[in-house]
């Protein structure tokens, strides 16, 4: 019977914190954290930064890619008149090219993902305190990422995590 109370104590509880909640009005928005992203001026700025940033180094990589590629189609055209050892040596020249052009491409790849990666996260603090200051001056208790899934912006009023963690030490307590 003890058991039975506290069970309906708690679902009381829990009906009273849901009610109270719900019978407010609320201002609730939705938006696209990918689109505002990557329609702002500051998203287009970045790019075009980054681009600057890594083209000395894109245009090295493309510039021994040529190199490579006029250096195999000289090995292949000359590979019959070529002596044995002169052939070896210009495949392990080709070899090493191919072995610097690979490391070059990766490297510069890592290094582009890494600092688009720092320039989005800096992007997207800046995006989202736009976002918190928008819903406070217009009075939305929640808004809601259609992309990101999950909440931007959540006011007190809708925040529940009082009466739940009550409801939890309530449940604890019933069960001891």
């Amino acid at each position: 019977m003890k058991f039975l109370a506290k069970k309906l104590y708690i679902l009381i509880i829990t009906f009273l914190f849901s009610s109270i909640l719900f019978a407010q009005e609320q201002k609730i928005g939705l938006v696209s954290f990918n689109v505002l992203m990557q329609s702002s001026p500051q998203f287009r700025e970045v790019m075009e930064s980054l681009q600057g940033e890594f083209e000395p180094r894109q245009r090295e990589l493309q510039a021994k890619q040529q190199e490579l590629q006029g250096l195999a189609e000289k090995v292949q055209k000359d590979a019959a008149v070529m002596g044995a050892t002169e052939r070896t040596n210009a495949e392990r020249e080709l070899r090493d090219l191919q072995r610097d052009v690979n490391r070059l491409g990766s490297e510069l790849q890592e290094d582009i993902n890494l600092r688009q990666n720092e320039e989005i996260a800096k992007l997207q603090r800046s995006l989202l305190e736009v976002v918190n200051g928008f819903a406070q001056n217009n009075g939305f208790d929640i808004i809601f990422a259609s992309d990101a899934g999950g909440v931007l912006y959540g006011s007190q009023s809708v925040n529940i995590t009082t009466p739940i963690a009550e409801l939890l030490q309530a449940q604890f307590e019933s069960s001891e």
